[in-house]
């Protein structure tokens, strides 16, 4: 068997005193955790949902998230994650979707999920941070006893994710108990020395999303370290946490690293406990990973995964990294390069290449993945899984819709997504690169490049900047210093200064945003 939960179980006899989860000075052991798991797991079969039920999860990160999670589990059901940002209308189509029997929520969240009750199968309504009439209240909901496990199959959904829905209608993911189980084993190894019981890991990423819920939570739960939930992105706060709490590991997005390093104090902090950091989620600029590296001595490896991957497929690791490359594949999981007749593309001798030297057409293509952690399929999509999978030579590929190249070393980098590239008089431009050489002027603190429509061209290159407080450039300042280091298809013909970027709760641009402005 692969059930997560049954790792779990062996921590907790293993370390049953240590400190499982600490919240605002609140410290929650295995023992006392685990008792509260099995009271939802038995308050759940009491209210008749149990094996095979789906339970959504409509909470920041809060202890109550990481005990409703396995507690569902115990009971044999599959968790449904919701993004607590998500209104009553976007909740109404993962709820319906699923067929979800209850809902553990927010207290201020409630409304919403009493809002559209009549369009699920919703049954029960769990508050947490306060009484609100039409739900129970967390701690009125647990039962006086607890549940045993209940076995499930490795092919057994665990949880059921959705996809964030940048590109469209969110799809629901079906991850296994082995997809699960097996990620969170192998993404533990990931650290010099792998996950251990003395390393307290700070709870930035969302657990509603695949990242912060299989990597950092599952990851601390099962290796016996101590798990920091935080509810909501604020960079002063993180980094008072990693000083005061002697964070060891610490796993984010791209857009978190890049808020630490332009802190107008970043230079006070000293993090002398950290010993891993980790960007995933989107590309990591690599003025971004140098900077933080510069000002706090740790080194930022940068990895790779998608949600129907549960999520990661690839890492840089000690003494087996390369900076601008998302890193090898795990142990276990097979990743090749293919062009649109799914045919091998030839490997480069070494990466990061030169793009403006290479013929970089000539190399990249769309990265396949198969290995035991890709899902199982997108849930009552039959047309969309046509898509996400091709049958090649006994093995069944997923499509990651990225683009990139890799080298005869193993090491993997990905250009940017397909539906990002920009198609520019016949050219192809890959927004990330142009991204690289804005992150790298001194007076833009965040970018991102989309195509617009060009009559002549029909597409061109716009980049959106959320300038630096003491920025002098202007917006031709930035097209000049683009033109002068890109080649003249290239560099954006139009620039906009914004306050900020629209981004998902996992830190990813909403691209789609930014050209329905135009």
């Amino acid at each position: 068997m692969t059930n997560l939960v049954t790792d779990v179980a062996e921590t907790v006899d293993e370390h049953s005193d240590s400190a499982a989860i600490v919240y605002e000075g609140t410290e929650l052991s295995y023992a006392e955790f685990w008792e509260r798991a099995g009271q939802f797991a038995q308050a759940l079969e009491d209210r008749g949902i149990g094996e095979g039920d789906r339970v959504g999860i409509y909470l920041p990160n809060l202890p109550q998230f990481v005990t409703a999670f396995y507690g569902t589990l115990r009971a044999g059901g599959i968790i449904v994650p919701m993004n607590p940002q998500y209104k009553a209308r976007e909740i109404s189509h993962l709820l319906g979707d699923s067929g979800a029997k209850a809902v553990v929520s927010l207290a201020d969240n409630v409304p919403n999920v009493l809002e559209v009750l009549d369009d699920t199968d919703v049954e029960e309504v769990v508050s947490v941070g306060a009484d609100v009439d039409g739900a129970t209240e967390f701690d009125d909901f647990l039962a006086d006893g607890t549940k045993d496990i209940v076995e499930r199959a490795d092919d057994d959904v665990a949880v059921q994710p959705y996809t964030s829905g940048t590109t469209g209608t969110p799809k629901g993911v079906l991850l296994t108990h082995h997809n699960i189980g097996w990620t969170t084993r192998a993404n533990a190894d990931v650290p010099p020395g792998g996950f251990q019981a003395a390393d307290r890991l700070v709870g930035t990423l969302p657990l509603f999303h695949i990242y912060g819920m299989s990597v950092v939570m599952n990851g601390a739960m099962y290796s016996g370290g101590t798990y920091y939930p935080v509810p909501e992105w604020d960079a002063p706060t993180v980094m008072d946490l990693l000083e005061d709490e002697e964070i060891t590991i610490m796993f984010g997005v791209p857009a978190m690293f890049n808020d630490m390093i332009n802190q107008p104090d970043a230079e006070d902090y000293e993090f002398e406990a950290l010993r891993f950091a980790n960007s995933g989620g989107s590309s990591l600029p690599i003025e971004v990973l140098e900077r933080f590296e510069e000002l706090w001595g740790v080194e930022l490896y940068e990895g790779y995964g998608l949600t129907e991957t549960s999520p990661v497929t690839h890492a840089n690791r000690e003494n087996a990294r390369r900076k601008g490359s998302i890193g090898r594949t795990l142990e276990g999981v097979e990743a090749k390069i293919v062009d649109e007749d799914f045919d091998e593309l030839p490997r480069v001798e070494e990466g990061p290449i030169d793009e403006d030297e290479a013929a970089i057409h000539e190399i990249t293509g769309e990265l396949v993945i198969h290995g035991p952690n890709v899902m199982q399929e997108y849930y009552g999509l039959p047309e969309a899984n046509d898509e996400a999978f091709t049958e090649a030579g006994g093995k069944r590929w997923f499509h990651t819709g990225d683009i990139g190249y890799w080298d005869e070393d193993g090491f993997f980098y990905v250009v940017d997504r397909e539906k990002h590239m920009i198609v520019t008089g016949g050219y192809n431009v890959y927004p990330r690169e142009v991204e690289e050489l804005l992150f790298e002027h001194e007076d833009v603190a965040d970018a991102a490049v989309v195509g617009v429509p060009d009559e002549r061209r029909g597409e061109t290159v716009k980049a959106f900047i959320v300038p630096t407080p003491d920025a002098e450039a202007t917006p031709e300042d930035i097209k000049q210093y683009c033109l002068e280091n890109l080649a003249e298809y290239k560099h954006p013909r139009e620039v906009e200064f914004v306050k900020e970027l629209p981004r998902t709760t996992t830190g990813k641009v909403q691209k789609f945003e930014l050209r329905d402005e135009e």
